[in-house]
This record gives C-alpha cells, sequence and structure tokens, in this order.
C-alpha cells in the first residue's frame, strides 16, 4: 500500500496535519530490554549549539561531475540529472536514487534502507555531506549495512511528504536534511533530520545511530517491522478519514478566519513585526490571512480593527525590507532570519519565497498606494529576471546560502558572497563610505550583534550584513540633505558594490525548473504588469531596481507559462511533469503543480485578458478535479 501512496501522483497532497499521534501512542513497541535506548530515538535535531558550523563544505554538483575520470568515487547518482543527486555522485556513500532497483537490492539482502531527502541549496544538507557521506568511515558503515537512498525533495515532494510526516508526527518538529531508516517494504522504523558524526552533548552522533538501528534490526527486527505497520497504519487512517458532512456550518469561514487572525495578533512582535519567535521566516500566507481578516472587518464596518490588522502588515513588511533577510546589494529575499530582527539570514534564496513576497508586496501596495511596497515588489522581479531566468523564459528554482570566499577557495562558507568588512566598504565606496555605514549599520568589528541569536558562534565576526536601522528620509535628515540626493548617493554605493560581489564566486544555481514554484512567480509578474501601473507619475526608483516599464512583467510571465506548456505539458494526456532540467523528470505534477499554475494562469488572463491563458487554466482544472475523484475512489475502494 506504501507503494501506492508513494507512486501515486498526487497522492501525497492528502498527507495533511490531521495525524497528530501522541508521543504515548508513538511508542507503542518501544519497550525493549534488548535496545539499549528508547525506541523511536528522538533525533530531531535543530541548528546545532556550542559546536562549530562546518567551514570546507561540498563543491557544487556541475564541479564534482565535470569528469568522473578525476574522481575517487562514482555512485549510481551521477546518471540523475537532479542538482542535488549529483553532488553527492561521488560521495564513497553507495547512493542509489528512489526506485526499483534501490527496493529490490534492500529485499534481497534484507537490509534496512538509510533514506536521505534534502535539496541543493541546504546548508546544513551540505553539512552532513561533509562531515559524513564524505567520510570514508560512515560510508562504509553505510555500505555495509543498509542499502542507501538519495531523494532531491524538489524534485520528489510526494516521498518527502510521506516521510517528513512520519518525523512531524513521532517527534514534533522536521527539517532537511531529512533522514529515516525503512523496512525493505519502505515502512518507516524510525527517523530525524541532522545528524552529527560524533556522539555530543548527551544526543548520539551518525555512527552510533547507525550502530544501533543495525544491532535493532539484528536482534528486534519484529518489533521494529511492527513499529513500521503501526505507523502506516495511522498514515492510513488520515487517509482515508473522510467529513461527516459535505456542507459547512453557517458562518463557519468567518470564524475560522477570525480565529486564525486572533492567534496571529496574539503572537504579534510589535516591535520587528512578524508573527512569532526567531528564527522568523517570511510567511507570506499569514501576511495575506491578515489582510482579508482586515478586509472582512472593513465590510462589517470595524475600521479601527481593520486599521490595526494593516499595521501589523506594514511594519512586517518594511522591518523585513530593511532587515539583512533582505539583499540590499542585489535584491530579492533570503530564506529566513535567525534572530527576531530579521538581521542575519540563512541566505539562501528561494523561487516560492520571491513569488510569495512579490505578491504581498504587491497587494499592501494596491491598498495603500504607497511607493515603499511596490519598490520592494520590483526589486523582487527585478532580481529574478536578472538572475535566475534561463534562455528559454523558465525561471530556475533557487540560490545556495554557501559559496567560495574567493577563486581557488578550498571550502564554502554560508554568507560569503553577501557579507562585507568595514576596510572593503571604504576602499570601494571612499568619500561616500561614512554615510554608507552609518545607513546601514556596518561596523569595524561586524554589525551581527543585534541579539544574542544573531551569531553565537562569532561566525560572522568582522562581517556586516546590511540592515537599516532607520527610515531612509529620517537618515537624510541626519545628513541634512534632500532625499533624492541621498537615496542617489546609496544607489551610487550600491551599483559599486554590486560590481565588487559580481567577481565573487557566486553561490550554486539550482536551475531546476519547478512547475508549482514557476506558478508562483507567473502570478507576481502578471500582478505586477497591472497593479503597478497605479504609481504616481514620476515616480523615482533606485538600484537595484530597475524601473521596468510594467507591461515587461507580463511578458517574463508568458515566456515562463510558455516553456511549461512546451515542455512539462503533455498535450495529449493534459497532464503535467513535476520539474525539468535536461528534460522532463519522472515525478508527474502533483496537485500544487496545478494549482499554482493555474492560479498564475487565472492572473495572466485577468490582467492581460489573453483567453488563451484561461483555456488552459480550464483544461488544467479539469484534469486536477478527475485526479481528486480517483484518489477519492482509491481511498473508499482501499
Amino acid at each position: 500500500m506504501l507503494k501506492k501512496l508513494l507512486f501515486s501522483p498526487s497522492s501525497y497532497t492528502h498527507l495533511v496535519s490531521r495525524y497528530k499521534p501522541s508521543y504515548k501512542s508513538a511508542k507503542k513497541f518501544d519497550d525493549s530490554d534488548s535496545v539499549s535506548f528508547s525506541w523511536p530515538l528522538s533525533v530531531v535535531f535543530y541548528r546545532p549549539i556550542k559546536f562549530s558550523r562546518v567551514l570546507a563544505m561540498a563543491d557544487d554538483g556541475s564541479s564534482k561531475t565535470a569528469s568522473s575520470k578525476a574522481q575517487k568515487h562514482t555512485n549510481r547518482l551521477a546518471a540523475e540529472h537532479s542538482p542535488y543527486l549529483l553532488q553527492h555522485a561521488h560521495n564513497p556513500v553507495d547512493w542509489y536514487p528512489w526506485g526499483e532497483e534501490a527496493f529490490s537490492e534492500a529485499r534481497k539482502r534484507d537490509a534496512p534502507i538509510f533514506l536521505s531527502i534534502g535539496y541543493s541549496t541546504c546548508h546544513w544538507c551540505h553539512v552532513m555531506e561533509v562531515e559524513s557521506f564524505e567520510n570514508e568511515e560512515v560510508a562504509k558503515l553505510l555500505n555495509d549495512w543498509f542499502v542507501s537512498i538519495k531523494v532531491d525533495r524538489e524534485e520528489r515532494p510526494d516521498v518527502d511528504k510521506v516521510y517528513m510526516t512520519y518525523v512531524q508526527a513521532l517527534y514534533g518538529g522536521g527539517g532537511w536534511p531529512l533522514s529515516v531508516f525503512l523496512s525493505p517494504d519502505l515502512k518507516p522504523l524510525m527517523g530525524g533530520t541532522y545528524f552529527p558524526p560524533d556522539d555530543n552533548f548527551g544526543r548520539p552522533g551518525f555512527k552510533t545511530v547507525l550502530r544501533k538501528v543495525k544491532e535493532a534490526w539484528g536482534a528486534k527486527k519484529e518489533t521494529l517491522v511492527q513499529s513500521g505497520d503501526f505507523a502506516i497504519e495511522q498514515l492510513s487512517e488520515a487517509l482515508s478519514a473522510t467529513a461527516t458532512s459535505q456542507k459547512l456550518q453557517e458562518g463557519f469561514p468567518e470564524k475560522a478566519l477570525q480565529k486564525c487572525a486572533e492567534q496571529l495578533a496574539d503572537n504579534f512582535d510589535s516591535k520587528f513585526g512578524g508573527f512569532g519567535s526567531a528564527p522568523k521566516f517570511p510567511r507570506p500566507v499569514e501576511i495575506q490571512l491578515m489582510l482579508y481578516h482586515k478586509k472582512m472587518l472593513k465590510e462589517n464596518k470595524k475600521r479601527g480593527e481593520a486599521k490595526i490588522d494593516l499595521s501589523m502588515v506594514a511594519l512586517t513588511l518594511q522591518c523585513m525590507e530593511r532587515g539583512g533577510i533582505h539583499d540590499h546589494v542585489g535584491g530579492g529575499f533570503h530564506r529566513y532570519s535567525v534572530d527576531e530582527c530579521w538581521h542575519v539570514p540563512h541566505f539562501e534564496k528561494m523561487l516560492y519565497d520571491q513569488g510569495q513576497l512579490a505578491n504581498v508586496y504587491l497587494d499592501v501596495f494596491s491598498i495603500t498606494n504607497d511607493v515603499f511596497y511596490s519598490s520592494a515588489a520590483r526589486d523582487i522581479l527585478d532580481y529574478l529576471r536578472r538572475e535566475m531566468i534561463g534562455p528559454s523564459g523558465e525561471i530556475y528554482s533557487a540560490e545556495d546560502a554557501d559559496s567560495a570566499e574567493f577563486e581557488g577557495a578550498s571550502g564554502k562558507k554560508e554568507g560569503a558572497f553577501y557579507v562585507w568588512t568595514s576596510q572593503e566598504i571604504e576602499d570601494i565606496l571612499g568619500e561616500h563610505a561614512s554615510l554608507f555605514k552609518e545607513h546601514y549599520y556596518v561596523k569595524q568589528s561586524g554589525n551581527c550583534d543585534l541579539s544574542k541569536m544573531s551569531d553565537p558562534h562569532n561566525e560572522f565576526k568582522g562581517k556586516n550584513v546590511l540592515i537599516e536601522r532607520n527610515s531612509t528620509s529620517a537618515m537624510a535628515s541626519k545628513f541634512d540633505m534632500p532625499l533624492d540626493k541621498y537615496m542617489k548617493i546609496l544607489e551610487i554605493c550600491k551599483k559599486k558594490l554590486f560590481d565588487v560581489q559580481s567577481k565573487r564566486p557566486r553561490p550554486h544555481l539550482d536551475d531546476k525548473v519547478i512547475v508549482s514554484w514557476n506558478g508562483l512567480a507567473i502570478s507576481s509578474f502578471a500582478k505586477a504588469s497591472k497593479i503597478l501601473k497605479g504609481e504616481p507619475e514620476g515616480t523615482e526608483f533606485y538600484f537595484p531596481v530597475v524601473g521596468t516599464d510594467p507591461k515587461e512583467y507580463m511578458e517574463v510571465a508568458g515566456k515562463a507559462a510558455g516553456f511549461i506548456r512546451n515542455h512539462l505539458y503533455n498535450e495529449k494526456t493534459r497532464r503535467l511533469q513535476h520539474s525539468f532540467r535536461n528534460g522532463p523528470s519522472k515525478a508527474p505534477g502533483f496537485m500544487d503543480d496545478y494549482a499554482f499554475l493555474i492560479s498564475g494562469l487565472l492572473d495572466m488572463y485577468e490582467y492581460g485578458n489573453s483567453i488563451c491563458w484561461l483555456v488552459w487554466a480550464i483544461e488544467l482544472q479539469q484534469i486536477q478535479v478527475s485526479e481528486q475523484v480517483a484518489n477519492l475512489c482509491f481511498l473508499i475502494l482501499r
């Protein structure tokens, strides 16, 4: 049944968070005197505390696979297209891609499977590769005792969803790299996320975990298999659960919206914005929910409460744009902030973040008519046009957090492409250095000191992550300078830094094309083509914003949609493939691929009036509905 679940084109979308077994129920098969630790082993690791971050990161896939003859090891991943799998193609670990060859080998050897799931721009995936998967001792343990499978979670979100749901349900958290041990018939036995190689601070290291799983498989296989059966039972129950009523209670949507808005408001950070504490992710869906709630309040004549909602949204978006999570030199937003003040980010840039954030900045501009928000949206879209679009209009997936500090460096460091020393700023900017340093809080000792969470291991000592701690108008007044002149000086400075930065080794680019993420970006480009026409005439734009004619954004959306239609859509079956890199992936389109692409196509029709996009959206919706009906029938008849 699990194989059916994993290979069903859209089944992973049904694995939602309804499955929340208690830890007590999860320990049904834990009590075993022969196993020296509790089972399942609680091994969900978060960002490690106290030990130094690995500085030497793995090379990207393009350099590692350029010449297999020069490599000591080459495994089956060398034949794959995924950038993440190619990054591991020359590990000493005998990796298999997800598929029948690996499953057959596990059954033949009666060996448990070690499943490792990540993605190419994941910092901690790189760390675990350097520490463990490139280590000959660890590789020998994996090769002797397990069948090891690598999965790119962006290429196979269905597989990732199943096993991430399992880990989150048992341990209350998850993340990448995801590390799960399976029986040969793919049932989960135990799992976690990042493992350091050796025991540390009372937590088991990866080598210890491998030995314990091997011992348990040999001594208590039946118990482990039973625990896997139990986990699959619970997951299956969640899949087969059906609603008792087709009709929602009167007023239920409004009450649900009200409840969600109240919970977000209770967690609002009134100083730095955002809903919750560090680490802070820019969750656009939360912002959109507050905007929907504001609209509902306004329609119910509760204008005072509506203004409060908008003020929370505005503060959040302003603090994010001025923070270090925003790339002030190159544009776009990083993945998340490790501190509460949006300052020191995890530096990877993901397409799905850019698409969703551009949309919420556009939404708030359409409400407020404040060009601060339209400029922020342009900043994101211009970054995508400059760095993330392929020759045929396709939009790439992500840029890595890690890069070499200089050409020829033996390893990589997180944020190396984006951080600056005070001396670099002075040498590059000359007469404007003092103004720029004060504006962006640049210090000789480094500026990652705004929170105890910003840089607990002094990894950025002497380095500066640009952040605006005061508004531009306030800073212009402080320097007794007209605002436009002050802004032009900042623009000159950022252009100079951009030119120097462009000569640095770039972070790895994941040039995989994912339908769902392209759909999100298509939507934002299409909306921008219409909404930005509302900017006041004569509005000035400053680098890295280009000041593009809004109609050009619709052209970008059209080319991206055209690439998907030409390369990832089968005209005969009317079905999508999930992703593309050197050809379509093996994975079919999933529900989010259909949903987000349809949404983007509808936005293209609404803001551009081309009927062809509406026709295609209707075709895709018909297929999506038929898939849902097929899955429902499968669950009923199973």
